[in-house]
């Protein structure tokens, strides 16, 4: 799940100056469960613009405005209202943002009203965490399911440093250290040789921007 914030609408109604006419677009996955991007902020988004002289020409909630073809269904479906406006609104991440500018034939300009903030799993209370930093080389099987990488302050592969006090961060002194909970777990699952093997420096090539995935025949 992508976490996003609403930007200031100071912000937003600066990045409309010059539009009057606006479509907005929303995310009925990731935004929607962040509480930027769903029904009720298209709404009240819809009202602080009119407050501020704009006029909203109509409204769309894909499932995932990241989909092009939830776009390009969308655009269909609003054909007139989109015509009519003269600037996009996503209130969405970075990711639908784009997909929105990419998949607009008629090339209007595609405005962030939302920032970009991380990767994060929800818990059963609809708290966010981020524990994955896609790092492109995995090492869950080997650290029993705890990634360093994005739980360890310096991102250590190999154990912890030593600042590690009594079990917490030298960076966050209430943070746990992610390597004692790393061992905890593997010692829980009588895993701790695996403790022993040295583990590679990172490929940074694999963080090289940016990425993509052709779909080939053996892939779908």
């Amino acid at each position: 799940m992508i976490i996003t914030e609403q930007k200031p609408i100071q912000q937003i109604i600066d990045s409309l100056k010059g539009y009057t006419k606006i479509f907005l677009v929303g995310c009925g996955e990731c935004a929607a469960t962040a509480k930027t991007g769903g029904e009720p902020e298209l709404a009240e988004m819809k009202a602080l613009l009119e407050a501020q002289g704009k006029t909203v020409v109509g409204m769309c909630i894909p499932s995932a405005p990241c989909v092009a073809s939830q776009i390009k269904t969308e655009i269909a479906k609003n054909t007139k209202a989109w015509r009519e406006a003269e600037a996009i609104l996503v209130l969405a991440c970075g990711l639908g943002v784009q997909s929105v500018k990419d998949n607009d034939r008629l090339g209007l300009v595609a405005i962030p009203a939302c920032n970009t903030l991380f990767g994060a799993v929800m818990d059963a209370q609809g708290n966010f965490y981020e524990k994955c930093s896609l790092c492109g080389e995995c090492v869950l099987d080997v650290t029993g399911g705890i990634c360093p990488i994005t739980l360890c302050a310096k991102g250590l592969l190999n154990g912890p440093c030593g600042g590690m006090n009594k079990g917490k961060c030298e960076v966050d002194k209430d943070k746990d250290c992610a390597w004692v909970l790393i061992y905890q777990e593997l010692e829980k699952r009588k895993k701790l040789d695996t403790l022993k093997k040295v583990q590679s420096p990172k490929d940074y090539k694999k963080g090289l921007k940016p990425h993509k995935m052709v779909m080939t025949d053996d892939k779908i």
